[in-house]
């Protein structure tokens, strides 16, 4: 009886839909680009019968509204960065500030046993699964008032940041003012001189235009920023063992593309960036500045909010990586 229901589950219509927010340009949207291959390896792999339907560009709600659809079981996927802290706490745990000095270390962490944790813990304490990581990329400051060298150079910077708790925080502890604006309200403001500066991903600043009201970029690298890939655990659990397998090699690879397209596009943005704004990359021992005010004051107050064992476990899991490139 059983092997009959497994066969029926094997060849029944299936249908995914997967909501994100980026545009719905795979060349210079990641999470499109990631959509779109985990559209096409399925449906491929299975001859159409999976089918699975993108929704890029918030066509089913912002961030937090799809992932709550997803949670509901409303949706079956969505891929989500900074709203997920909202359903599941613990993924502030990769906001620390200054926690991955580049892109090696981070996906080193992300793909093993410390990611395999965080993605096991979200399993257990919500209604989805985390099939993949995928990445935002590093945040950069950017302002109009001076360069930023060192902590001191933010004493006073009005700077723009997200409406999130770990943002205002590293801001405050480097001597900025940290003014939350919607996204939609931040060319406005820094060309109305409402804030001094603001802080995104040298792609993000490309995309928006952001260089024709700011003049100074830091590569300070503050925060990484990590995509979720998630899907219905009750929808993922109806699924076949077969079927699962398949929509987790699919999202793996995916999750591929789209570090490789993020990695593209800021490789490119920061080129044309270098025509438009004075850009500084901190010494060592500047940055070393930055990291120590910044993760003191998150850090403390990170403790207060998730499992204080997961800090010192995702330290320790960057040091390992380091160790393994001879950093």
């Amino acid at each position: 009886m059983s092997l009959l229901v497994d066969a029926a589950a094997a060849q029944r219509q299936i249908t995914i839909r997967i909501a994100h927010a980026d545009p719905p340009d795979p060349f210079v949207a990641q999470k499109h680009a990631q959509a779109l291959t985990f559209k096409a390896l399925v449906e491929s792999a299975t001859g159409g019968r999976i089918r699975v339907e993108v929704y890029p560009a918030g066509q089913l709600g912002g961030e937090r509204e799809y992932l709550e659809a997803v949670n509901l079981g409303t949706i079956e996927m969505g891929i989500a960065s900074g709203a997920m802290a909202g359903f599941f706490p613990e993924a502030m745990v990769f906001d620390i500030p200054y926690l991955f000095p580049n892109q090696a270390v981070a996906w080193r962490v992300l793909d093993g046993p410390f990611g395999q944790k965080i993605s096991k813990l979200m399993e257990q304490k919500t209604n989805m699964i985390n099939l993949a990581y995928g990445e935002v990329g590093f945040r950069h400051f950017t302002n109009n008032v001076r360069p930023i060298h060192s902590p001191q150079d933010m004493q006073g910077l009005k700077i723009r940041v997200q409406e999130t708790p770990v943002y205002v925080r590293l801001v405050q502890s480097l001597g900025g003012s940290p003014t939350p604006i919607p996204w939609p309200e931040v060319y406005s403001s820094l060309d109305q001189g409402v804030v001094d500066g603001q802080e995104n991903p040298v792609s993000t600043i490309d995309y928006a235009r952001l260089y024709e009201v700011q003049r100074y970029l830091t590569l300070d690298g503050h925060s990484y920023g990590v995509d979720f890939t998630v899907i219905n655990k009750r929808f993922f659990n109806s699924l076949s063992p077969e079927d699962q397998q398949l929509i987790r090699r699919a999202a793996f690879t995916a999750a591929r593309v789209n570090q490789g397209i993020k990695a593209l596009n800021e490789a490119l943005a920061l080129n044309k960036l270098q025509q438009h704004m004075e850009i500084y990359s901190p010494t060592p021992e500047e940055l070393a500045q930055f990291r120590t005010l910044a993760q003191q004051a998150v850090i403390e107050w990170l403790r207060t909010q998730i499992d204080p064992a997961l800090i010192d476990e995702v330290l320790a899991a960057v040091r390992e990586a380091e160790a393994s490139f001879g950093i």
